[in-house]
C-alpha cells in the first residue's frame, strides 16, 4: 500500500512540475530557444511554482546609463504583470549612475522599467542582515531592509561576461544583485570590510569573492524557500556585464532562456552551453570563454554546491518540443 500510495504521490508531483529534480535525480533545467515575452511566460510557467497570492519581488539589473545590454523593459513586462510584480534593484557600490539614488533613480526611468511596473530600490530607507550558512568569509548577508515587502523572488538574470566575477547570472543577481551598496563592499571584500569607500583597497583574493558569492547567494535563496525561481536569459552576451557604462561588443549570437528552481544547475548549464558551442561566423565563444576561464569563475558555481545550494547534474527540459 505504501509503495503505491509513494509511486502515485510521484506521479502526481512530477505532473504539477513541482520538483527540481528528474526521475534521474538531476536538477531540471528548461530552456527555450525563444527569447520573446510569450517564452519568458511560458518558461516561467514550466517551473512548476506559482506566485499566486504572494508579494513578488522580480529582481532584475537596471542596467548602467550608456549600456545597452541590460533586459529590455519591452521583453519582461508580460512575466512581471503575470506575477503582479515589484521590479526591485539596489545600488552599486561603485562610481556611475546608479551609486546613489538620485542617479539610480535617474537610470531606471531612462531605461524605462518605472513604464511597466512599480520598482522598489530595496536599500533606499536603510539595510538588514539576513543569516549565511557558509560563514568562512562572510559572516552574515546585507541586504535592503526593504526585502522582508516581499515573499516570492522571480530572480531574473541577464546572463553574460562580467570583469570581475567571469560571468553574471542568477547565482550574481542572488548576491551581488540583492546586496546593498555596504553588501556589495562586504561580498567584494570577503568580509574584511562593509564600508563602501574602502571596497578598492580591500577587493579580496578571487576565489575567497567568489565563494562569498555563492554564500550570499544561498543566503538569498533560504531567506525565500521555496518562493523564488531562477531564471537566466542568453542574449546581448558581452564580455561585460550590464554594469559597465561602455561593454565590449556583443561576439555571440543570442542563445535562448533557461531557467530552473536550482539556481546552480541553472547557471552550469548555461555555462556549458558557451563552452560546448561551435564557433561560427557571427557567433564567437573565445572570448566569453577567456573571460570565465581568467576569472575562475566557475568556482562560483562549484563552491555553491559544495556548500549545498544545488547541483551540478542537471538535465535539460526542453519546452520547445
Amino acid at each position: 500500500m505504501f509503495i503505491r500510495f509513494l509511486a502515485i504521490a510521484l506521479m502526481i508531483t512530477g505532473a504539477l512540475g513541482l520538483s527540481a529534480e528528474t526521475t534521474t535525480g538531476k536538477s531540471k533545467v528548461y530552456m527555450t530557444r525563444e527569447i520573446t515575452p510569450e517564452a519568458l511566460v511560458k518558461i516561467y510557467k514550466a517551473l512548476g511554482r506559482p506566485a499566486d497570492g504572494h508579494r513578488v519581488a522580480v529582481k532584475i539589473s537596471t542596467g548602467e546609463a550608456g549600456n545597452p545590454n541590460y533586459l529590455q523593459p519591452t521583453l519582461i513586462r508580460n512575466l512581471v504583470d503575470s506575477v503582479h510584480g515589484t521590479i526591485v534593484e539596489c545600488n552599486t557600490a561603485y562610481q556611475g549612475k546608479r551609486n546613489t539614488f538620485e542617479a539610480h533613480w535617474a537610470t531606471v526611468r531612462e531605461h524605462g522599467f518605472d513604464t511597466i511596473a512599480p520598482v522598489d530600490l530595496m536599500d533606499e530607507e536603510g539595510q538588514m542582515r539576513i543569516p549565511v550558512r557558509d560563514r568562512r568569509h562572510i559572516k552574515y548577508d546585507i541586504v535592503g531592509n526593504h526585502l522582508p515587502r516581499y515573499t516570492y523572488m522571480v530572480n531574473l538574470a541577464h546572463f553574460k561576461g562580467h570583469a570581475m566575477g567571469g560571468f553574471g547570472g542568477v547565482l550574481k543577481n542572488a548576491s551581488i544583485g540583492v546586496a546593498s551598496a555596504d553588501g556589495k563592499t562586504y561580498i567584494h571584500s570577503a568580509g574584511k570590510t562593509d564600508k563602501t569607500e574602502e571596497i578598492w583597497q580591500n577587493i579580496a583574493e578571487q576565489d575567497l569573492f567568489l565563494e562569498s558569492m555563492a554564500a550570499a547567494a544561498q543566503a538569498v535563496d533560504d531567506y525565500f524557500g521555496d518562493n523564488i525561481v531562477y531564471i537566466n536569459i542568453m542574449n546581448n552576451m558581452s564580455v561585460d556585464c550590464d554594469c559597465a557604462a561602455h561593454p565590449s561588443d556583443v561576439l555571440l549570437k543570442d542563445y535562448g532562456i533557461l531557467a530552473s528552481t536550482d539556481p546552480v544547475a541553472l547557471d552550469k548549464a548555461c555555462v556549458d552551453i558557451i563552452f560546448n558551442m561551435t564557433a561560427t561566423e557571427g557567433n564567437d565563444n573565445a572570448p566569453l570563454i577567456e573571460r570565465i576561464n581568467s576569472r575562475h569563475g566557475t568556482h562560483t558555481i562549484d563552491h555553491a554546491a559544495a556548500i549545498g545550494l544545488g547541483s551540478l547534474e542537471y538535465e535539460i527540459v526542453d519546452i520547445d518540443k
